[in-house]
């Protein structure tokens, strides 16, 4: 993972308010994205924003510039189903105009339901299959240690995918190899498109269950910034094994009718609906739902 360039990747270290503005920023892109589609998955990406813009405006050392440099940090959302968190996120941080977001699941688009590697620069690898993106991610990371690289690796989880196998097959190889450059974060909402985890497949204490396979593990707030800079950091001292932010979230936070509510785990929003995130969100023009004018893509 030799660079190709003279200049690697840097982290942007944006502050709290900047992250916050970010943050609210996603919600409405996403809300404007699966209303214009009238199809998605609105609430969990809702539920990501802060651990996205975290992320990618703090954490992560990438370059939307380079796309491809080898030095630079990867994410994978292995909960592929909430793209538009991604999208919205990528978009945002430069690497392609944001007013392409209004492309968001149509016919022939790039924007598809679930990432797609090479339809997009940022995308590392393409989801939708749970369970694999935890793995690959694994892999990864030993790839970077195995090379030597500074590239740490970032992965999103979800309760509803710790019901599959696999994640549990890269908790047992992650530890083993002591992947300290493997940071996973937890998308712990309680819920799954079936409704509660704890009614279709009550996953138990997954923290616990991450410590017992010899993970560092932290537990935060997954909208509170500042627990999630700091829990971040955390990870990256702790060099000799991975950790799991354990992230406690409200699916479609921000949204009042949308909050912890099963049923727009993935169903788009209505006109009225559309325009009640909007107003809920700080819009400048909610009522304006013609996905044809850049403006909203850019404001």
């Amino acid at each position: 993972m030799s660079p190709t360039t003279s200049t690697c990747p840097t982290a942007l270290r944006e502050s709290i308010a900047q992250l916050e503005a970010r943050s609210n920023r996603m919600r409405r892109d996403v809300i404007r994205m699966v209303h214009a589609a009238a199809c998605g998955h609105p609430a969990g990406p809702l539920g990501m924003a802060e651990m996205m813009s975290v992320l990618y405006f703090h954490e992560m050392a990438v370059d939307p510039t380079q796309p491809a440099h080898p030095m630079r940090d990867r994410f994978i959302l292995s909960n592929g189903h909430c793209c538009a968190a991604l999208y919205s996120t990528l978009a945002r941080r430069g690497f392609f105009p944001a007013k392409d977001l209004a492309q968001f699941r149509k016919f022939g688009s790039h924007f598809q339901g679930h990432p797609h590697l090479g339809a997009l620069p940022g995308i590392e690898m393409s989801t939708g299959s749970l369970g694999t993106g935890v793995s690959v991610a694994g892999g990864m990371a030993l790839a970077a240690k195995v090379d030597g690289s500074p590239a740490r690796i970032y992965a999103v989880t979800s309760d509803g995918e710790s019901q599959e196998g696999q994640p549990w097959e890269n908790a047992t190889a992650a530890a083993h190899y002591g992947l300290g450059n493997l940071t996973l974060l937890l998308d712990w909402n309680g819920i799954q498109i079936d409704g509660r985890t704890e009614d279709v497949m009550n996953p138990g204490d997954i923290g616990a269950k991450y410590a017992a396979f010899g993970w560092q593990v932290i537990e935060v707030d997954g909208h509170e910034i500042q627990g999630l800079i700091d829990a971040l950091a955390e990870a990256r001292a702790d060099e000799s094994r991975p950790t799991l932010l354990a992230c406690r979230t409200t699916i479609g936070k921000g949204v009042s009718y949308m909050e912890d509510i099963p049923d727009f785990h993935g169903m788009a929003p209505n006109d009225e609906q559309a325009i009640q995130a909007l107003r809920e969100l700080g819009d400048v023009s909610p009522e304006d739902l013609n996905h044809e004018k850049p403006a909203h893509w850019t404001e």
